[in-house]
């Protein structure tokens, strides 16, 4: 048994996680809490946020995020790429900085235009 506090709304749901029994999830108030509680446990994402420098631009920097979650496990790696990377104004929101980030389907994508 694993106990999770569920992270897909404010309300915060105390989760216990039954790995013996499916990956059976209790302490969730929605279906939501149900699919992060097995989610967590059996393949576990995150978005990632962040900023990279930005040459020609109003700032120094652009803030970015992955365009969808991206495996946990991968995190570390993401934030060692976005270090090297120089974006160049002009950049609109959702411009593709990184495509197929650490050998997955996960963009970094612009979240401001500079």
């Amino acid at each position: 048994m694993t106990e999770l506090i569920c992270i897909t709304c404010p309300k915060g749901c105390h989760l216990t996680v039954d790995e013996e029994n499916g990956f059976a999830v209790t302490g969730n108030a929605c279906p939501r809490g149900e699919a992060y509680g097995k989610n967590e446990l059996q393949h576990p994402v995150r978005v990632v946020t962040s900023t990279v420098r930005l040459t020609g631009g109003a700032a120094p920097r652009l803030p970015v995020k992955t365009d969808k979650p991206l495996p946990k496990d991968k995190v570390f790696d993401c934030m060692a790429l976005l270090d090297a990377v120089v974006a160049a104004a002009p950049v609109k929101v959702g411009d593709v900085l990184l495509a197929n980030i650490c050998g997955t389907d996960v963009n970094i994508v612009a979240t401001k235009n500079a």
